[in-house]
């Protein structure tokens, strides 16, 4: 993750990207909260971030407590007397209710675990470093199939452009389309490749020629790189 740095706006849609995605640490969050008070243009773009990601948490399941969980919070309250309950204030009625819920929600697990097989596969990401920098995240939604990958910090030669790689276990490196050192890009992936997004495959950014590598095969220095992860 990368270190809490207001200088520079390149580093601030860094750092909104992984305060929305929750890789934040508990003083780090603290930090840009506090910002997010005051400093309005960053606000938009933590706004914008969340905007780009919330379709993907339609895709999040819900996951029903444990039934001891009434038990818990039942031993932390205070003792008192109480009057004789009825049904709705009945610590009993929803411990019954939670293991209900709970016979619901297996039967709704055993559903999903029927199709999962044709379900989509989940969002990745991808923090891409070089030099013990942070240069681009990229977030890859098999669904829409696009790679939505936005600059950190990098500064590219007028006659260089940043060209995306994916390297799969075994395979070639494959091209996926030029980048930009300093705005967000959004690469269509071909149908082909799709299967070879997994957290096996790594993805590399090499410096080309304009118009990208003539050869189909890196051919520049290569300055970033990072593995694919679960979203």
């Amino acid at each position: 993750m990368s270190e809490i740095d207001h200088t520079g706006a390149p580093d601030d849609e860094l750092l909104a990207a992984e305060y929305v995605l929750g890789v934040l640490g508990a003083a780090e969050r603290a930090v840009i909260t506090r910002r997010i008070e005051g400093d309005h243009r960053f606000a938009r773009t933590i706004a914008d971030w969340e905007m780009r990601l919330a379709p993907w948490a339609e895709e999040i399941a819900p996951v029903a407590p444990p039934a001891a969980i009434w038990d818990r919070i039942a031993a932390s309250l205070p003792a008192q007397q109480a009057p004789a309950q009825g049904w709705w204030e009945s610590l009993a009625f929803w411990r019954s209710l939670t293991v209900a819920t709970g016979a619901v929600a297996a039967a709704c697990l055993a559903t999903l675990i029927y199709f999962y097989a044709t379900a989509p596969k989940p969002p990745l990401l991808a923090t891409l470093d070089g030099g013990g920098k942070h240069l681009f995240v990229a977030t890859i939604n098999p669904r829409g199939a696009t790679a939505s990958v936005v600059p950190a910090a990098l500064s590219v030669r007028p006659d260089r452009v940043p060209e995306l790689w994916l390297i799969a276990p075994g395979e070639k490196p494959r091209a996926l389309g030029l980048l930009s050192a300093d705005k967000a890009v959004t690469l269509v992936i071909p149908a082909n490749l799709l299967p070879q997004f997994t957290t096996r495959a790594v993805l590399a950014v090499s410096l080309e020629p304009p118009g990208g590598s003539p050869t189909g095969a890196p051919t520049g220095q290569v300055i970033a790189q990072g593995k694919l992860t679960n979203l």
